[in-house]
């Protein structure tokens, strides 16, 4: 049996709908009751509900230790896809709780449970820093912990090494390191979960668009990339997920053509973008609300990294999904 945390997300749901495609016996955890609705609501986009049925919820949590001991039985493999995902200062303890502490668990009950592979969902915010001799950022690419970094990017650089720990202590483990995550356009206009957030601000009429650049990925070759290297002889490597590198401008403009909305037309500068965190955030402390702009997602904004995908393109012939072609795609469903 494999065992899925983080179902009720984005990559999670999607996964478990290819993992009850292909036939496997899948167990997945959930916190809260309501939050399965979420994965269900997947499954009935795709028109796959009468498979939903086949998947066996558990309520258990990746931070709380005996709720694991129930989850683990009978199971040889594992996807771990759980994480918070937050830019906001204020959310530090809990990154670190949930992504390093509760990776942290999940590897060592891995390892004392006998499974048989484990594969981790990390991100592309967890790759090292280039030197000034190099253009891409690889697998290889070293970390540099004088440089600054987001906590959600120390969060996830943490959890790779509770990973790498598990391996030095036999356990058979992948790293995916997904760029930007693109999903279904979300039917509501006032969805901020993940990166539907970039669908939804568009369709409220999001004014500003910068030049700065990132790679992408369909939520699609996340989850069949990490279930073809589950099956395969592949283990004790990272891979870097990305369909392509692409400028912000042109991924909100392909989304605006999608929507019939209008395209972002205000250019906003790496300065303009300071000074809107600064902003941004003596606004959210005087009124209580959450930052929408922080220092980090302001400077990835104008940030030009390129990242590369050769490593799996190499290891299993993977051909990505083209990210603008997807967007018009998932607009019909």
């Amino acid at each position: 049996m494999i065992l899925v945390t983080g179902g009720t997300g984005l990559v999670g749901a999607h996964l478990l709908l290819h993992l009850i495609e292909n036939g496997e016996n899948v167990r997945a955890i959930y916190r809260n009751q309501n939050n399965i609705q979420k994965a269900k609501s997947v499954f009935e986009l795709y028109k796959k509900a009468e498979l939903f049925d086949k998947i066996n919820w558990l309520e258990a949590d990746i931070l709380d230790v005996p709720s694991l001991e129930l989850a683990f039985a009978d199971i040889k493999f594992v996807y771990h896809c759980a994480a918070l995902i937050s830019f906001d200062p204020k959310n530090e303890d809990g990154l670190r709780k949930t992504n390093i502490e509760g990776t942290a668990n999940m590897v060592n009950f891995s390892i004392a449970k006998g499974i048989e592979k484990f594969c981790f969902v990390s991100s592309i915010a967890a790759l090292g820093d280039l030197a000034p001799h190099e253009t891409y950022i690889t697998e290889e690419t070293e970390w540099n912990p004088e440089k600054p970094h987001s906590d959600y990017a120390i969060s996830k650089y943490g959890a790779e090494m509770e990973v790498w720990r598990a391996l030095q202590e036999g356990l058979n483990i992948v790293i995916i390191n997904p760029g930007v995550i693109l999903g279904p356009i979300p039917k509501t206009k006032n969805n901020d979960q993940g990166s539907a957030e970039i669908y939804t601000r568009v369709a409220n009429g999001l004014p500003f668009y910068t030049l700065g650049s990132t790679g992408f990925v369909t939520v699609n070759d996340v989850v069949r990339i990490a279930f073809e290297l589950m099956k395969s002889d592949i283990k004790n490597e990272r891979f870097t997920l990305i369909s392509d590198n692409i400028v912000f401008r042109d991924i909100l403009n392909t989304i605006a053509e999608t929507l019939k909305v209008k395209k972002p037309r205000i250019h906003a500068s790496p300065l303009f973008m300071n000074i809107l965190w600064l902003a941004d955030g003596i606004f959210s402390t005087l009124f209580f609300q959450r930052k929408t702009i922080t220092k980090a997602t302001a400077k990835a904004s104008y940030s030009k990294n390129l990242y590369s995908n050769e490593k799996i393109k190499t290891a299993l012939g993977t051909v990505f999904l083209d990210v603008h072609q997807y967007i018009k795609d998932v607009s019909k469903l």
